[in-house]
């Protein structure tokens, strides 16, 4: 099933149990330390957008590889209570760069000074932050 709009994507939604974090950081962590090259999907580097794209393709969760306005357009909203729950998509510096949420403090990304990397939600990173979405479930 090839997801595209909100509505699709919010009939399989929720927060993500244990099981299915835990998949998705399997996921994440096998593509960590890639370089970032811009318009790339992987699977030896990635720019923002295409390393979301390749965690959620090998959790068989299938949408259009986009970039990072358009997968935000694309996803269900996050409730402000759940903004940061694991799995969850964080956008940042107006809709210009994205990740994956890991808990309250850090996320995955792939940052073009330091390629696919887990960060912190730091003094830089927090005040960028302008949204959240919820990713489908697989």
């Amino acid at each position: 099933m090839l997801l595209g709009l909100a509505a699709a994507a919010a009939a399989q939604t929720g927060p993500a149990g244990p099981g299915i974090w835990e998949g998705l950081q399997a996921v994440i962590e096998r593509h960590l330390e890639r370089p970032y090259v811009w318009g790339a999907c992987g699977l030896k580097s990635y720019d923002c957008s295409g390393f979301v794209w390749r965690v959620m393709l090998e959790s068989r969760i299938l949408v259009k590889r986009t970039t990072a306005r358009k997968l935000y357009m694309s996803m269900p909203a996050v409730r402000r209570q759940e903004r940061f729950e694991p799995g969850n998509l964080v956008f940042f510096g107006n809709l210009k760069h994205c990740g994956i949420v890991s808990s309250r403090t850090e996320f995955y990304h792939s940052q073009v000074s330091r390629g696919t990397n887990l960060s912190e939600f730091d003094p830089f990173w927090r005040p960028q932050i302008c949204g959240f979405r919820r990713m489908p479930k697989p």
